[in-house]
């Protein structure tokens, strides 16, 4: 297949390319290169002549109608956003631009330029928080506590709206919170990891018992092609790793497989915990019932929670000059 790919350089995008290479199809990377977008994470892939980079930004129509020109492609797949809760709180504004006037701005000229296939990556988050003991499903209430979250349920209800007007192809996934390679050092994981290696104290919200369904990034991108290939048109699709755990569970988990690799004793690496301010509107907890998907389209996660943890910890502690260079570019810009 061609695909026309958004946000590829940033986490989720650049496995999901990387990912498409391998499997033999064709993909034009279409990033604005924010702060959180990286080519280095494509450099296995850059010299490959089944992949193209195009810089661009989902909100500039000419670009997006440049871009999509050059080939006739199978799908879009729309990565591109800006995705951090933090960032939104403080600038609501630039997360309404981008993932809602983006996504749509994007939906208008795929459809236009009569790409087949449209598919909106979204979150979990736009349900808001899960009660005790329930899970969000398809017939969930939508009610996203977040700037960020909120900029996401409209972005799915607007090109949703595009299979219901015009009968586009128009397909939604939604994902609970994704670990792996090439994550930004911002989020959760990354963040316990690389402020523990630099020896700097590491934040826990609250008092740490939020609970996050996680799911390995392999086992999201696997799901999103399975979306392509078997999908239907109109529908939404849940993805979740079955593997809720808390937050200050999990930052203690990725310290003793710290101190286990750098044979430095687990007492020292948790007294790096620092619990801070709880952050505005955070949800409690996030858990998906994806057995709808498996039903549709015969998905299920693979990768054991464990497991996966490790291989994450252990690729960033392998991987330091790819995390060490963004922290620098990020304190240049401060």
């Amino acid at each position: 297949m061609k695909l026309f790919v958004t946000g590829g350089a940033g986490f989720i995008g650049s496995n999901f390319i990387l990912k498409a290479i391998e499997r033999g199809d064709t993909v034009l990377n279409f990033d604005a290169l924010t702060y959180a977008g990286n080519l280095a994470n494509l450099e296995s892939v850059s010299a490959n002549d089944r992949y193209t980079f195009v810089h661009g930004n989902i909100c500039d129509r000419a670009a997006i109608e440049a871009a999509v020109k050059s080939d006739s492609f199978d799908a879009c797949i729309n990565f591109a956003a800006e995705s951090h809760v933090d960032r939104s709180i403080a600038a609501a504004n630039i997360f309404a631009e981008t993932n809602i006037l983006g996504a749509v701005r994007l939906a208008e000229v795929m459809r236009e330029a009569s790409v087949p296939m449209f598919l909106q990556i979204s979150t979990d988050e736009v349900y808001g928080s899960a009660d005790h003991g329930k899970m969000f499903r398809l017939d969930s209430k939508i009610k996203p506590s977040s700037p960020y979250a909120a900029s996401k349920a409209a972005a799915d209800h607007m090109v949703l709206s595009f299979h219901y007007t015009h009968g586009y192809d128009v397909r939604v996934t939604r994902c609970t919170n994704n670990y792996g390679r090439f994550q930004f050092p911002e989020k959760f994981v990354p963040t316990i990891i690389t402020r523990a290696l630099s020896g700097e104290r590491v934040p826990v919200y609250g008092d740490g018992k939020q609970i996050r369904d996680w799911i390995a990034v392999e086992d999201h991108c696997d799901g999103i092609f399975r979306v392509i290939d078997r999908g239907t048109s109109g529908e939404v699709y849940l993805f979740g790793g079955s593997s809720e755990v808390m937050n200050l569970d999990l930052a203690t988990l990725v310290l003793e497989r710290i101190a286990e690799k750098q044979n430095t004793p687990k007492e020292k690496m948790l007294a790096l915990l620092e619990h801070v301010k709880d952050r505005a509107g955070h949800d409690r907890r996030y858990a998906i019932d994806w057995s709808a998907t498996e039903t549709a389209i015969g998905w299920r996660p693979k990768i054991d929670f464990a497991t996966g943890i490790r291989a994450t910890v252990d690729w960033y502690l392998n991987n330091e000059g790819w995390w060490q260079a963004l922290m620098n570019k990020a304190n240049a810009n401060v």
